[in-house]
């Protein structure tokens, strides 16, 4: 392999090789760089998913994208699919699948992301499925900010049922707000990395960012507004029926959770995520995907981790 932009080769090929040798162990392949020039040995197959990985790297930092360990994994894995130009720009003649954000512009990093980012983009109302780590609430929030950057919503709401998971509430020190924060503290941490933080506390003073247990979601309709429901598995099937029935005019709702992680009494028969599903799939705007352990875009281990535990549960 070769490369035009010379300047790139340092981001390419990371401190000390790093970024190649990440390569290398994860496709039994031996990379050698000289220059801008390089040689890939190995079995075809491993040989030819090196090659696409690494052109679609360049190609990243190419676009000024980030390039990291995370991202690097991502690609390798999309790597195994037909073709690995097509799982980033989806189809031939279409426009990148992407979320810009104030703080960066994001890409699918699995298979399953592509049309889960469509869907985010055009449906209504989006049931997201799977195990943690596979970008769920993440793409869902990125994409939440960005319709509000632009004005295409007016407000932003993420909520969560506030449901023990082996822990007690009634022990945790403070008020209500400061119980229940920590439980809300995984949609923070995807506002913060989308949106500036001084934008985030402004927007949440202003009330144009709201964060809430479903609990609070009684008796409102929610116009204009971008309605996140997270680990929605720990919902009642009343407390479902309530969320989805808050949907106003010119609003998009997502609700992710995880299905085999349900810490309401009564276990999977009470869930009302796999209730709603169940009733709605198929119903005209509204959409369904459903990740697997091959989806997780966390560090490689927590896919192998989900794995196992998917595995003994089988």
């Amino acid at each position: 392999m070769s490369f035009d932009d010379q300047s790139l080769l340092g981001a390419l090929f990371g401190q000390f090789d790093a970024n190649l040798v990440q390569v290398e162990n994860r496709l039994g392949v031996f990379i050698s760089a000289r220059g801008e020039k390089l040689q890939i040995e190995g079995p075809e197959d491993s040989v030819a998913r090196a090659r696409d990985t690494i052109q679609a790297m360049y190609d990243r930092l190419a676009m000024g994208q980030d390039l990291d360990a995370g991202a690097i994994e991502s690609l390798i894995a999309m790597s195994n699919e037909p073709v690995l130009e097509g799982i980033i720009n989806g189809e031939l003649d279409a426009p990148p699948i992407m979320i810009r954000t104030r703080r960066k512009t994001i890409v699918p990093r699995s298979a399953n992301q592509i049309p889960y980012m469509r869907q985010l983009a055009k449906d209504d109302i989006i049931f997201a499925l799977g195990p943690a780590g596979t970008g769920k609430t993440y793409l869902a929030v990125a994409q939440a900010v960005a319709q509000l950057i632009s004005g295409s919503v007016q407000r932003l709401i993420l909520s969560r049922p506030a449901v023990e998971a082996g822990e007690r509430l009634g022990f945790l020190p403070g008020d209500m707000k400061e119980k229940v924060d920590p439980y809300l503290r995984p949609l923070y941490d995807a506002l913060y990395d989308c949106m500036p933080p001084e934008q985030v506390e402004r927007r949440l003073a202003s009330g144009e960012i709201e964060i809430a247990p479903i609990a609070f979601m009684r008796g409102r309709t929610l116009a204009d507004s971008f309605i996140i429901l997270d680990e929605a598995q720990n919902t009642t099937r009343e407390q479902m029926k309530m969320f989805l029935t808050r949907f106003g005019q010119n609003s998009r709702m997502v609700v992710c959770g995880d299905p085999r992680q349900v810490d309401i009494p009564g276990g999977d028969r009470m869930s009302g995520l796999a209730d709603a599903v169940t009733r709605l799939e198929g119903v005209e705007g509204i959409a369904v995907t459903r990740f697997t352990a091959a989806d997780v875009v966390r560090h490689p281990i927590v896919g192998r981790i989900v794995e196992a535990y998917e595995g003994k549960a089988e």
